[in-house]
C-alpha cells in the first residue's frame, strides 16, 4: 500500500471519528444542542436522539413539538440506562436503552424494567425488554407482562419471539393466523435482534 493511499485512509477514519462525537452532532442540530449535551453527559448515545429528530423533520413536525418529544425521550433513555445499571449492567447497550425507553414510555416501571433486565440472559435481553414493552402496549398490566416474558424465557428463544404476536392476537390487534410466526405485525420491532442472537447482530431498535 503506497503512502498516499495510507494517508487517504487515515484521513477518512479521522473524519468518521469526528463526525461521531457529540460536539459534531450538536453542531448539526443546533436547536437540540442542550438535549444532546444532556444525553451525552449521561452516557446516552446521541444517535438514539438524532433518529428521533430526523423522524420529526421528515414528517414536517414543528421544531417546538420535536423538542418536546426529544426531551421526553432523553428523560426515558436516562431512566432506562439507570434501571439497566441497577440490574448490574455496567455499560448498557444502545439497543437495550432504546427498547427500555420504549417500555418506560409505555407504562412499565423502572423496577419492572430492572427485573427483566436482571433475569434475562445477555443474548436475549433486548428481545425480552422489547417483548415486555409490546405486551404492555397491548393492554397487559406490567407485572403480568413481566411474568409472561419470564415464562417465555424459560421455554426458549422461539417462545420469547412469538410472545408479542400471541398477545396481539388475544387483544385483537394481530390476526390469529399470525400466531407462531416470529416478527411481523405485533412481533419484535424491526432492528431488534432475534432471540438467541447477540445484541450487536443488527442495528438497534429505532427510538
Amino acid at each position: 500500500m503506497n503512502r498516499r493511499l495510507t494517508l487517504n485512509i487515515l484521513v477518512t477514519l479521522l473524519g468518521s471519528l469526528l463526525l461521531a462525537t457529540p460536539g459534531m452532532a450538536q453542531e448539526s442540530n443546533p436547536e437540540f444542542a442542550d438535549e444532546l449535551a444532556r444525553a451525552a453527559e449521561a452516557g446516552i448515545p446521541v444517535s438514539l436522539l438524532e433518529s428521533k429528530i430526523a423522524e420529526g423533520r421528515a414528517k414536517g413536525v414543528s421544531i417546538d413539538l420535536i423538542q418536546e418529544a426529544v426531551s421526553r425521550r432523553t428523560d426515558a433513555l436516562i431512566k432506562a440506562s439507570a434501571a439497566l445499571q441497577a440490574a448490574g449492567i455496567e455499560s448498557p447497550a444502545a439497543a437495550d436503552m432504546s427498547v427500555g425507553a420504549d417500555a418506560l414510555q409505555g407504562g412499565v416501571s423502572e423496577t419492572v424494567l430492572a427485573t427483566i433486565a436482571e433475569t434475562s440472559p445477555a443474548e436475549r435481553r433486548t428481545v425480552a425488554i422489547a417483548a415486555l414493552a409490546q405486551l404492555v402496549g397491548a393492554g397487559i398490566v406490567p407485572d403480568k407482562a413481566l411474568q409472561q416474558v419470564e415464562d417465555a424465557l424459560q421455554r426458549g428463544p422461539e417462545a420469547l419471539a412469538n410472545l408479542p404476536v400471541q398477545a396481539g392476537a388475544v387483544a385483537g390487534t394481530v390476526p390469529a393466523a399470525a400466531i407462531g410466526q416470529s416478527g411481523g405485525a405485533g412481533g419484535i420491532p424491526e432492528g431488534v435482534p432475534a432471540a438467541g442472537r447477540p445484541a450487536d447482530a443488527g442495528p438497534p431498535a429505532t427510538p
